[in-house]
């Protein structure tokens, strides 16, 4: 009896942790505006996450973009996203350059 009740417990512990881990990566879906780019610059949008892969387009303070999701790569949080005006242009910026709209 002892053994299918810790069978059954470390069943549900289990199976809460892998429902919970979407769930983080949900927190960050939405609608966010480029912010805190510095003067005349623009925030890179890139292929992949990370620094190594080709700009596609820079993007203003203010632009609105999509996140889909982010993910950890070193020391930077990287979303993968698309632009609320051309949802067919995708790629990847720092989360540190986004606001919620």
């Amino acid at each position: 009896m002892r053994r299918a009740i810790f069978s059954s417990l470390a069943t549900a512990l289990a199976t809460a942790t892998l429902l919970a881990t979407p769930a983080l990566a949900d927190a960050w879906r939405g609608t966010y505006l480029v912010a805190g780019v510095k003067g005349e610059d623009m925030l890179k949008m890139r292929e992949g996450p990370g620094t190594g892969y080709k700009v596609i387009v820079g993007l203003p303070n203010g632009t609105v973009v999509r996140v889909q999701s982010c993910e950890r790569i070193g020391n930077t949080r990287w979303c993968n996203i698309r632009l609320d005006r051309a949802p067919g242009l995708k790629g990847y910026v720092s989360e540190s350059y986004l606001r919620e709209k």
